[in-house]
C-alpha cells in the first residue's frame, strides 16, 4: 500500500567547500581489490577534472577522454552532454564471451572460466584499443546492473588502461551524466563475481544437460536452469487443465422492483443463514417455485465510499506485463522498444534523446525531482484536486536490489503528444504507456460511491451491489482497464463470473431498511454454470508467476520465453501456452532424473545466493561446489538411467495394411506416430490418437483432387508447418502442396489462401503462390463477402477481452460481429 513522505533536500549538487577547490579531484584506482590479491601496490592515482551539473564538463588542458557504452544509440545520445575531449565509443554489446564449442569451464581448477574475445568483436575491440591508448581517461559507462559490470569488467581486462574507472546513470540526460563523469567509481568485484556464477551456472547445466536430450529425445534441444523450469511450469498447468473435472451449479436472480425507478437484479447469497449451494436443475426449479410465493423487503443497505488506489510505477516485470495486456506486445518486443527509449531517439532538431530511465529495474523508487517534476505536471494538467498532500512512495518486494530507480519517463517535458510524430506506431504507444503509469502512480485515488442491498425472502437472502464512480482520480490518466494484478485475482476466482463492483459502474435505486419489493420483468431467473479449470499461461500471466516464484530475474524473461518457443517445448494458441508433445515429454525425463535441479524452490533459492553474492555476502565458487557436487551425481545417474525416447518402439496391436506386420509408436520431428517395424522394407506411417488408453490410427483424409504428376488421389497429411496435401503413392510420388482454406488471394486475385506456420510455429495465413504473392494476415480469413463494404472476405479475430469475433480487414469499414450471430466460423487451427 502506498505511503506519504516529506519531500527531501536535493543532495546532488556538490559541497560548497568543493566548489572552491581547483577543478581536480583524485580518480579511484582501477579494482584495488584486484591488485591487492595480487600483492601489487596500486597504480599511482591520476586527476580528473570535476564536472557539475550545471557546467559542462572541461577536460584538463591537452588531455582527451574516453567513455565507452554497449550500443552506437546510447553513445550518440551520450556525446551531445559531453565536452569535445570527450570521445564516445560503443562496445555493442559483450566483447568476451565462454566458447561455444565447449564448455569453457575448467572444474578441476575451481570452475575458472576460459573467456575469449567474441571473433565479431575483434575490430570494434581494436577500434576501443586504440583510442584508450591516447586517452588520458577511460570510463566504462556500460549499464548499471550485473551484465553490465562483467561487460566493464572484460573491458578493463582488455583495454589495460592504468587510469580506467567505473561510471553508473539511471537516465540519459545531461544532469545524470555528468554528475556521473564527476563522481567515478571502482569496478565492482561482487557484482561481477554475481554475475560471472550466473553464466557459469548456466553453462554447467546447459552444456551437460543438453547433450544427454539430442542423445536421447531429439537433436538441437536445449536445457537450462531457468528456461527448463518455465516449460515445467506450462506442462503442469495443462495437466491440471486436463484432469479437472467440471462441477456444476447453479445461481438464481430476482429482477426488483422498490417505490422509486429503476429496477435492479439480485442473486441468490444465502439460505437458512448459510452460503446458498445450488448444485442442480431440480434444486433450482424447487427453489424458484417457493421463492416465487415470498415476500421481498429490503433488510440492510450499507452505503460506503470505495477507494482503488493507484498502482506503482513500472518495475521491469510490471511492464512485460501490462504491455501485454494493454498493448499485446511480446516481452520481447517490450524489452526491444524499452532498449531504443533508454538510449535515445531522433526527435527532430533535439537530436538523438533518451525517453526513459534504465529498463531493468525490480525497484519502485522514484527520485525526488522526478516526483516534484510529475506533480506540477498534475496539478497544471488535471487540477490540484487530482494531487495528493504529499508525494506517494511505494515498498519494493523484500527481495529486490533496488539498485535503480523505477522506470518512468527522464522528463515531463517530452509528452507522448511532443515525441508521437517521431516515433514509430508501437514505441509511441509503449511510452505513453509507461508515461501514464509514472503520471497515475502520484495521483490520488479513485472514488466510488458503493451501495451494498440484502434483500429478504423467506428463507432466502439475496444480494445487490452498485457502484458509482466518483471521483476519477488516477483514471483519469491510466484508464478503467484492471491492472496486471487486479486481472490475475480476476481468474483465481471461483467461477471468474462475478466482476469486481468499483468496475461495474452500476446504480441502484433509492431503497430504504424494510421496503417492500416486487418482481418485475423476467421475475425469477436461473443459470446453469460449470466450474472452470485454471487458466493456461499467457505471457503476462507467465512472467508473473515467475516473478512471484522467484525464478529468474525479469531482466531475463524476454529470452526464455523466446527460446521456449523457439525450441517447440510450447506454443502460443490465441496468446496462451500450450506445450508440445516435444515440451511434454522433454519436462517428463527432467523432472524424474533431475528432480532438484528442476524444482521451482531451488532455482529460487539459487537466485538468492547470487544475490548474496552481489551483495559481498557469499563466496561464488563455494556457491558453485555446493551445486556442482550432487548436480555431477545426478547427471550420471541420468546418463545411464534415462529413457531412450529416439530409439523406442512401443508396441501396439495394430496392423500394418500394406504389408500385414504390426505397427508401433515411434518418436520423431512431428512427435509420437505410428510406423510399421518392417521398416525399412515398409515405411508406412500413420497419425494417431488414444481413447480410453486405446491406440486408433487417424485414417487420412481423402480429397476430390487428383495429383497431376501420377493420377492418384491428394490426400490430406499433417507436416512440421502444418496440414498439407500429398500425392496417396509416396514414396513412389512425392507431389504435395499447401491446403486451401477456400478463400481466394485477395491480393493477387490467382491464389488461394493457406494455413502456415511461422519459424516460431504460429499459425498464420498466406497465399500458396509465396514469394510470388506475398499476402499474410495472422487472423484467419473466411470466406464471406463483408455486408457493409463488399470486402470478399472477412476475418475471425480473437482477443481477451472480446473473445471470439468476426470483423471486416477494411478498417475504414468496421464491421463487426460476434461468433454467435451466425456465417461463417472457422474451426480453431489443429495445434
Amino acid at each position: 500500500m502506498p505511503t506519504t513522505r516529506t519531500k527531501k533536500a536535493d543532495t546532488g549538487a556538490a559541497p560548497a567547500d568543493e566548489a572552491k577547490k581547483p577543478a581536480a579531484r583524485k580518480a579511484a584506482p582501477v579494482v584495488k581489490a584486484r591488485k591487492a590479491a595480487r600483492g601489487k601496490p596500486a597504480a599511482k592515482k591520476r586527476t580528473l577534472a570535476v564536472v557539475h551539473a550545471d557546467t559542462p564538463p572541461a577536460p584538463r588542458r591537452g588531455g582527451r577522454y574516453l567513455v565507452v557504452v554497449e550500443s552506437p544509440a546510447k553513445a550518440k545520445t551520450i556525446k551531445k552532454y559531453l565536452g569535445s575531449g570527450y570521445a564516445v565509443k560503443a562496445s555493442v554489446g559483450h566483447v568476451k564471451d565462454l566458447p561455444k564449442s565447449k564448455m569453457g569451464i575448467d572444474v578441476e581448477h575451481d570452475f575458472t572460466p576460459e573467456y575469449h574475445v567474441i571473433p565479431s568483436k575483434e575490430k570494434a575491440l581494436g577500434e576501443l584499443k586504440k583510442a584508450a591508448a591516447g586517452a588520458e581517461q577511460v570510463f566504462l559507462a556500460t549499464d548499471p546492473d550485473r551484465e553490465g559490470e562483467a561487460i566493464a569488467w572484460h573491458l578493463n581486462e582488455e583495454l589495460r588502461h592504468p587510469n580506467a574507472v567505473r561510471v553508473l546513470f539511471n537516465e540519459i540526460t545531461k544532469k545524470a551524466i555528468q554528475e556521473a563523469i564527476a563522481h567515478p567509481r571502482e569496478l565492482d568485484q561482487a557484482k561481477f563475481d554475481s554475475q560471472q556464477t550466473r553464466r557459469i551456472l548456466d553453462r554447467l547445466v546447459g552444456y551437460q544437460i543438453s547433450p544427454l536430450l539430442w542423445k536421447k529425445v531429439r537433436r538441437g534441444l536445449s536445457a537450462g536452469r531457468v528456461q527448463s523450469v518455465a516449460v515445467r511450469l506450462i506442462v503442469e498447468r495443462e495437466r491440471e487443465i486436463k484432469a479437472f473435472v467440471p462441477v456444476e451449479y447453479w445461481t438464481l436472480e430476482a429482477e426488483l422492483e422498490g417505490k422509486a425507478p429503476p429496477s435492479f437484479r439480485a442473486r441468490l447469497a444465502k439460505l437458512d443463514g448459510k452460503k446458498a449451494e445450488v448444485p442442480d436443475r431440480a434444486t433450482a426449479d424447487a427453489l424458484l417455485e417457493e421463492l416465487r410465493k415470498a415476500d421481498y423487503r429490503v433488510a440492510t443497505v450499507d452505503r460506503r465510499e470505495r477507494r482503488r488506489n493507484a498502482p506503482a510505477p513500472f518495475i521491469t516485470s510490471k511492464l512485460q506485463q501490462e504491455a501485454a495486456n494493454r498493448l499485446h506486445f511480446t516481452a520481447k518486443k517490450t524489452m526491444t522498444l524499452a532498449q531504443r527509449l533508454y538510449e535515445g531517439v531522433e526527435l527532430g532538431d533535439e537530436g538523438q534523446t533518451a525517453l526513459i530511465t534504465y529498463m531493468r529495474t525490480d525497484s519502485v523508487r522514484l527520485s525526488d525531482d522526478a516526483v516534484k517534476a510529475a506533480r506540477g505536471y498534475i496539478a497544471e494538467t488535471y487540477g490540484k484536486e487530482a494531487l495528493p498532500d504529499e508525494p506517494m512512495v511505494y515498498k519494493s518486494r523484500k527481495s529486490a536490489q533496488d539498485a535503480h530507480e523505477a522506470i518512468r519517463p527522464v522528463s515531463m517535458e517530452w509528452t507522448p503528444d511532443r515525441v508521437r510524430p517521431f516515433l514509430e506506431p508501437d514505441m509511441a504507444r509503449l511510452y505513453e504507456l509507461i508515461w501514464n503509469r509514472f503520471v497515475a502512480c502520484q495521483m490520488k485515488p479513485a472514488i466510488y460511491d458503493q451501495t451494498t442491498v440484502d434483500v429478504t425472502a423467506g428463507r432466502a437472502t439475496f444480494r445487490a451491489a452498485g457502484s458509482i464512480l466518483k471521483f476519477a482520480g488516477y483514471l483519469a490518466v491510466y484508464g478503467m482497464a484492471p491492472t496486471t494484478d487486479e486481472e490475475s485475482e480476476r481468474e483465481k476466482s471461483a467461477d471468474g463470473a462475478e466482476r469486481p463492483a468499483e468496475e461495474a459502474n452500476v446504480q441502484l435505486p433509492e431503497l430504504t431498511e424494510g421496503e417492500r419489493l416486487r418482481l418485475v420483468g423476467q421475475g425469477l431467473l436461473s443459470e446453469q454454470h460449470f466450474t472452470q479449470p485454471p487458466p493456461r499461461f499467457t505471457e503476462a500471466s507467465l512472467v508473473k508467476e515467475l516473478e512471484e516464484r522467484g525464478i529468474g530475474r525479469p531482466s531475463t524473461y524476454a529470452a526464455i520465453l523466446s527460446v521456449i518457443q523457439d525450441k517447440k517445448y510450447v506454443e502460443k494458441l490465441e496468446g496462451r501456452f500450450h506445450p508440445t508433445e516435444l515440451g511434454k515429454i522433454t519436462t517428463e525425463e527432467l523432472v524424474k532424473h533431475f528432480p532438484h535441479q528442476m524444482d521451482a524452490t531451488f532455482t529460487a533459492s539459487m537466485e538468492e545466493q547470487l544475490d548474496q553474492i552481489s551483495e559481498g555476502d557469499a563466496d561464488w565458487r563455494r556457491v558453485l561446489r555446493d551445486f556442482y557436487g550432487p548436480f555431477q551425481i545426478t547427471l550420471a545417474k541420468a546418463e545411464q538411467d534415462m529413457r531412450d525416447v529416439k530409439r523406442e518402439e512401443i508396441p501396439t496391436d495394430v496392423n500394418c495394411e500394406k504389408c500385414g506386420k504390426m505397427m508401433a509408436i515411434k518418436w520423431g520431428k512431428m512427435g509420437r506416430f505410428l510406423a510399421c517395424t518392417g521398416y525399412p522394407e515398409c515405411k508406412n506411417t500413420k497419425d494417431f490418437k488414444e481413447v480410453d488408453g486405446k491406440v486408433i490410427p487417424v485414417e487420412e483424409e481423402p480429397t476430390d483432387e487428383t495429383c497431376e504428376k501420377c493420377g492418384r488421389p491428394m490426400i490430406i497429411k499433417r507436416g512440421r508447418f502444418g496440414r498439407f496435401m500429398a500425392c496417396s503413392g509416396y514414396p513412389e510420388c512425392k507431389t504435395s502442396k499447401p491446403l486451401s482454406i477456400g478463400v481466394a488471394c485477395p491480393t493477387c486475385k490467382v491464389g488461394y489462401l493457406t494455413e502456415r506456420r511461422s519459424r516460431r510455429g504460429k499459425v498464420f495465413f498466406g497465399c500458396n503462390r509465396y514469394p510470388d504473392c506475398t499476402f499474410a494476415a495472422w487472423d484467419r480469413p473466411l470466406p464471406e463477402a463483408c455486408p457493409q463494404c463488399a470486402s470478399p472476405y472477412l476475418l475471425q479475430k480473437y482477443s481477451r477481452r472480446d473473445g471470439a469475433r468476426i470483423v471486416c480487414p477494411n478498417r475504414e469499414c468496421g464491421y463487426t460481429r460476434s461468433v454467435d450471430e451466425g456465417g461463417s466460423v472457422a474451426p480453431p487451427s489443429a495445434a
